[in-house]
């Protein structure tokens, strides 16, 4: 199978230690990576701001990457579900609206692809911490990624997960919704913000960076010390800390 790796811009740009800790980590079962360096943005920017002709643009360029791919795996609930909308983006063109469905029906979120499609619910990780996990907006209420990432955190040696509360209330940051709306974004976050402190836990993770990173940057505005990590950066993390351990 060609697998191939979708990085989003964010991962790709600012945070390319959670693509690169995804990547070894799904190498470890043997699978055949690889990255084609024509992918670009999604689109979604554009997209969500009414630019469907300029979305139509970075939709066609992701559509090309990946026609030769078997699988396509992502790290970010949001960009895996941008895909679903290039059927509507693409509905009189047909031979792009062909690719599209193509596209979304061999398209999987990180978790997805580890516990539905390989079966894989145990790494072997060590994460001795206190975590609490955010369920990002489109990963958990469009792409329906639930329990997959709770599977997998449960199986963790010494991980205690720790409820996050209103756990599913949006962060706030939503693209382009929190540079046109930022007081409504900013009060969204910091309502995120006291219930993350709340649980007391050393570590918050998700499984989108765009989410993270505005409730990372929130939580250092208020002078907390808890560490904000990718889902995929935490298993790898903790796989390698049981390696050293076993050594």
């Amino acid at each position: 199978m060609k697998i191939s790796i979708f990085a989003t811009c964010l991962s790709d740009t600012l945070f390319p230690h959670v693509t690169t800790s995804m990547v070894r980590l799904l190498a470890r079962y043997g699978l055949d990576l690889n990255f084609p360096e024509s992918q670009t943005c999604c689109g979604q920017p554009a997209y969500n701001s009414g630019y469907w002709d300029d979305a139509k643009k970075s939709a066609r360029s992701i559509l090309d990457a990946f026609t030769d791919s078997d699988f396509v795996i992502s790290p970010s609930g949001s960009c895996t579900y941008m895909i679903h909308h290039y059927s509507s983006l693409f509905k009189d063109e047909p031979e792009y609206l062909h690719k599209a469905k193509l596209l979304q029906d061999k398209t999987y979120e990180f978790t997805q692809f580890l516990v539905n499609v390989l079966g894989i619910t145990d790494v072997g990780a060590i994460f001795p911490h206190k975590v609490t996990y955010h369920p990002s907006c489109h990963g958990s209420r469009l792409l329906g990624v639930k329990e997959e990432p709770v599977q997998l955190m449960s199986q963790v040696a010494g991980l205690e997960l720790v409820p996050l509360p209103f756990a599913e209330d949006c962060c706030g940051f939503g693209g382009t919704f929190a540079v046109k709306m930022a007081d409504i974004s900013g009060a969204m976050v910091t309502e995120k913000g006291d219930h993350v402190i709340e649980t007391e836990a050393e570590v918050l993770v998700g499984l989108d960076m765009a989410c993270l990173m505005n409730i990372a940057g929130h939580l250092r505005f208020r002078g907390e010390k808890i560490r904000v990590m990718h889902l995929a950066e935490l298993l790898y993390e903790g796989l390698e800390k049981q390696e050293v351990k076993q050594a």
